[in-house]
């Protein structure tokens, strides 16, 4: 049997920067990976299943296609063989709470499977069969701090990060990424100007105050439990900075450390899903 985790991604902030002939926006953002994550556990087998437990597998039952299983096909056809695997998905984060939770579930997938069926393909070979996907999966394959343009498919190294902790709050509402789009309003943002490393996590939060995520404003209207979340956020001690991750609803703190992330969570409803801790793959 194989395990991978799927951290949470966080945007940091998250420019809109224009609009795409097709629809799609185009951002920019710096995205890293969280103290919280699905599990998927991998086992041989002859045909390809997939099995749903943790606190919120129940709210993908109804789903006719997860997404793990149309990475595991896609996978399987580039590589010229069977999709064969029974697979267990233990979902420990939100769904549909701007944290992408389903891209890193297919990125799990995809990089447990190359394992599994001894593939051994690079990571570029795993991205290009990740990008049609979703435009999510290719940094959730990384899983580590990265700059993210396009519509989310490309990537660039992101500033050497400090110590930092994170706080994942939601306050238990599901939040559609294209209803939130939607909603957006006023013009687009320009990129972010960023240093090639932070000294530390105050120096991190003061320049993260000056950008934004263009998605927090219509996500509050949508959804004003969001605008709750972050001024409790904000009200807790340590906090250098509070902010919604994609297109919502789950907000982060940012503090000094993992320790002081974990100590302020007691701080919150007990009604709000949290969990706190250092970064994932770098900064803590």
């Amino acid at each position: 049997m194989l395990a991978e985790f799927a951290p949470a991604k966080v945007n940091l902030y998250l420019h809109v920067t224009g609009r795409r002939e097709d629809g799609y926006h185009l951002l920019d953002s710096l995205a890293v990976f969280g103290p919280a994550g699905d599990l998927l556990t991998l086992v041989p087998a002859a045909t390809l299943t997939l099995a749903l437990d943790g606190p919120f597998g129940g709210a993908l039952t109804a789903e006719p296609d997860n997404l793990v299983l149309r990475a595991a096909r896609a996978l399987a056809t580039a590589a010229g063989r069977v999709a064969g695997a029974r697979l267990t998905l233990s979902k420990g984060l939100p769904v549909a709470s701007g944290i992408g939770g389903g891209s890193a579930d297919a990125a799990a997938a995809l990089r447990g499977l190359d394992r599994l069926w001894g593939l051994g393909l690079e990571a570029a070979a795993l991205a290009r069969i990740a990008a049609p996907l979703g435009a999510d999966i290719p940094v959730c394959l990384l899983s580590r701090p990265t700059r993210m343009g396009g519509i989310g498919e490309v990537l660039r190294p992101a500033p050497i990060l400090p110590e930092c902790g994170l706080l994942l709050v939601n306050p238990g509402i599901a939040l559609a990424t294209p209803a939130v789009f939607r909603a957006r309003q006023g013009a687009f943002t320009p990129p972010a100007v960023l240093p090639t490393r932070w000294p530390d996590a105050a120096a991190m939060a003061r320049d993260l105050a000056a950008l934004r995520n263009d998605l927090e404003a219509p996500a509050i209207a949508l959804c004003p439990q969001v605008a709750t979340v972050l001024a409790a956020l904000r009200s807790l001690p340590g906090c250098l900075l509070a902010r919604m991750s994609g297109s919502g609803a789950t907000c982060f703190g940012l503090f000094p450390d993992a320790a002081a992330a974990r100590a302020a969570a007691g701080g919150l409803p007990a009604a709000w899903w949290r969990e706190a801790g250092g970064l994932y793959g770098g900064g803590g």
